[in-house]
């Protein structure tokens, strides 16, 4: 009903559906994102001549010549050199010191660990990946089922985008031209609202059927363990107090915190011995391959998006919106199931510069705060990461255990639904995320 509506409010050719359709078969076929888009993009343009060719390398350069992307890659290498050096395990540590007087307290601590983690690296699929090698095997161990433990860490990893400083925030500031700044600020509450949710779904999960076991501990025993965890491993807490010290005091914008945190990461390692100059061509040569695979798609989704709303994508995507229903709740959870559907089958970054523009003007339409959408927006895709079967993050979690991608994502179902409830939870209340800003911005 909604296609039918745009095709009526905008005339859309095959110099519309040809780009979109080789979009797709390129992605079917397992071409890298940015070389489908990048295909797409130009073919758009040649046969819509939205934009002249002779822009294009342009607009490719403008489009990631921007001081604030040069936090992407800070983030991924402090995430990297936590790893390398051992700090991260150190948060593991003091997680599980926290929740030991609980029944199921390992698996409350992978997702608490998950959370710092996020905290620091601002990417989903490298908290998959870093916290997956470190507990799925504990998880296993402790008496959970080897695919439920794949789901919890996937679950858990969501929060690399929610909770700032978050790579997704950056981006979807520099797409909609909001301070990155005040996105993370909106995203305190509802980051740790996903974190707690997916919480509870353990809490739940492992009190229905009995995984692990543990509790009843005696308050003297929890105090020594926690103060011996946190004697040994507080260090590891500065880089995170820098980050969120520095942004949210308004003393370092991210940029600025993310290359402080690289470099109290690289001293703490060194005066740790866990680090040596030997390590640096490797922990660069990852890094720079995870951001290889971002900086690209930005600059070529920016030109795309150029031209969608050349041709009057975003308001026709607006007009046919409102042509099913006038409705604001039934056009925020029609946003909602679109922002998870394309969370499910591709990364954060084209989904932002691809679906910002078209969405927005749709969410200003019902009187949506800009910076709602911006959280609803990150949110309904984090959650499509885990929602089956094509979730990314069940796909990390699966490609590093070797698990049934189907197993992980039946037992992925429960974080989902709670997840879900946050998800609408934000969208229809603005005060979630709006709290600790500033009057000018609600």
């Amino acid at each position: 009903m909604l296609w039918n509506q745009l095709n009526q409010t905008i005339e859309l050719g095959w110099d519309f559906y040809g780009p979109v359709l080789i979009f797709v078969a390129l992605v079917a076929l397992a071409v890298p994102v940015w070389a489908a888009i990048g295909a797409s993009a130009i073919l758009l343009l040649m046969w819509s001549g939205a934009l002249p060719l002779s822009l294009v390398g342009e607009s490719l350069f403008h489009g990631i010549d921007h001081f604030a992307l040069t936090a992407v890659p800070l983030f991924i290498l402090t995430g990297d050199v936590l790893v390398r050096t051992g700090l991260s395990r150190k948060f593991l540590d003091v997680a599980e010191a926290l929740t030991q007087f609980a029944k199921g307290g390992f698996g409350s601590a992978t997702v608490l660990v998950c959370g710092m983690f996020a905290a620091i690296s601002g990417s989903d699929a490298a908290g998959a990946a870093a916290v997956g090698r470190m507990t799925i095997g504990r998880l296993v161990e402790a008496g959970y089922p080897r695919p439920y433990a794949c789901a919890l860490v996937a679950a858990g990893a969501c929060t690399g985008i929610l909770i700032p400083p978050s790579i997704a925030y950056i981006i979807i500031g520099l797409v909609l031209g909001i301070s990155a700044s005040t996105l993370f600020l909106a995203a305190v509450i509802p980051g740790l609202a996903i974190l707690v949710s997916i919480l509870i779904t353990n809490i739940v999960m492992n009190r229905l059927y009995g995984w692990e076991g543990g509790g009843n501990m005696p308050m003297g025993e929890y105090f020594s363990n926690l103060g011996s965890a946190l004697k040994s491993g507080w260090y590891a807490f500065i880089v995170p107090g820098i980050i969120f010290y520095g942004i949210f005091s308004g003393r370092l914008t991210p940029t600025e915190a993310g290359a402080t945190a690289v470099v109290v990461t690289i001293i703490m390692g060194f005066i740790l011995r866990t680090l040596s100059f030997a390590d640096f061509p490797a922990m660069l040569v990852s890094s720079a391959k995870v951001n290889g695979v971002i900086l690209p798609i930005i600059a070529f989704s920016l030109p795309l998006a150029q031209a969608l709303a050349i041709m009057g994508v975003p308001q026709g995507f607006v007009a046919a919106a409102t042509g099913v229903s006038d409705e604001p709740w039934v056009l925020i959870l029609m946003m909602v199931g679109i922002l998870i559907a394309a969370g499910c089958v591709m990364e954060t970054t084209p989904n932002i510069v691809i679906l910002a523009p078209i969405l927005k003007p749709l969410a200003d339409n019902i009187g949506m705060n800009e910076i709602q959408f911006c959280i609803m927006m990150i949110t309904a895709l984090g959650v499509g990461f885990i929602t089956p079967p094509l979730g990314l993050n069940l796909f990390v979690v699966a490609g590093i255990t070797g698990e049934s991608i189907l197993k992980i994502a039946y037992r992925a179902i429960p974080f989902v639904f709670f997840m879900l409830i946050v998800t609408l939870m934000i969208a229809y209340f603005p005060s979630i995320s709006t709290t600790f800003l500033p009057e000018i911005y609600k």
